[in-house]
């Protein structure tokens, strides 16, 4: 999860490899740059996309929705890492609608600002950009992403681009890793599938941690995990493991060697595009079965 450690790995990462400088990370995450590190697939539909707000519980959520120009697909909601909802993850969406979704993308801290809460070329590892997005990191629960996750599956089930007789997927990344889990088990009939992509807090001491809530899905789950996440918490794989099996759910559980807490999104300055891409693909595939 994002906290002072995982800052430390990535700085020690970033100190013993040749990495950009933070001046070229700052270019090329911008802009077609930040674009043009995705591969589109040849075969790739084209997309009609939107800014959308929806109700929730709580107020007014800025979300970002892209879908195929026709025909009816499979929802998806993607919940972003610490940083929230921006153009990253507005490129991620765009990519997965490409291949056939009709993808949510959520501002999960829409109770305190709009997305997005974050400039282009800011990082956790900057100590102005953890003490601004902290507290917006810490007003979130189990409770706020059940509220949400229920908002976001009704707005979905309403839209023309999205075929109800199909269940829905859901993909996290880094605190976004849970709220996958919270929402497969809040609407067990309408979420097929999930994906953790090096979610922090899987596995907890607390009641309401996210594994706890295995017994309440009927989705299938592929979990990514971090290499120095699995290295702090060893055992949560097989307690992930043994859960989804004993709730007769099919799980992927898999450490991606050389990868580090957040190395999917591609501004990330930890990106790791070989294995961000075959986490990408694992995802397609859990995805086409689960979501058939």
């Amino acid at each position: 999860m994002c906290d002072e450690d995982t800052v430390k790995d990535s700085e020690q990462y970033l100190s013993t490899a040749q990495k950009l400088s933070r001046r070229q990370f700052n270019v090329l995450s911008t802009g077609a740059a930040l674009a043009a590190l995705l591969p589109r697939s040849a075969s790739a539909m084209t997309t009609t996309q939107s800014d959308v707000t929806i109700t929730t519980a709580d107020g007014e959520a800025d979300c970002f929705f892209v879908h195929p120009a026709s025909g009816k697909h499979p929802g998806v909601i993607i919940w972003p890492d610490i940083l929230g909802l921006r153009p990253a993850f507005r490129l991620m969406g765009e990519r997965l609608a490409e291949s056939g979704y009709a993808v949510l993308v959520v501002n999960p801290y829409y109770r305190k600002a709009k997305s997005p809460v974050v400039v282009e070329g800011d990082s956790f590892q900057d100590t102005e950009v953890r003490e601004k997005i902290m507290p917006f990191y810490k007003s979130l629960s189990m409770a706020t992403t059940k509220a949400d996750a229920n908002a976001y599956v009704g707005f979905l089930d309403q839209q023309d681009a999205v075929d109800v007789q199909r269940k829905i997927g859901t993909t996290g990344y880094c605190m976004g890793g849970p709220m996958t889990m919270h929402t497969a088990a809040a609407i067990p009939t309408r979420i097929g599938a999930g994906a953790s992509f090096h979610g922090g807090g899987l596995v907890t001491d607390a009641d309401d941690s996210p594994h706890l809530s295995i017994p309440r899905m009927q989705a299938n789950f592929l979990i990514c995990v971090a290499e120095n996440d699995d290295e702090r918490e060893p055992e949560a794989k097989k307690v992930l493991a043994d859960s989804f099996a004993s709730a007769g759910l099919a799980a992927e559980i898999e450490v991606y060697k050389g990868a580090i807490h957040g190395w999917c999104p591609p501004d990330s300055r930890v990106y790791n595009k070989a294995q961000a891409e075959r986490a990408w693909a694992r995802l397609l595939a859990v995805f086409d079965i689960a979501l058939a």
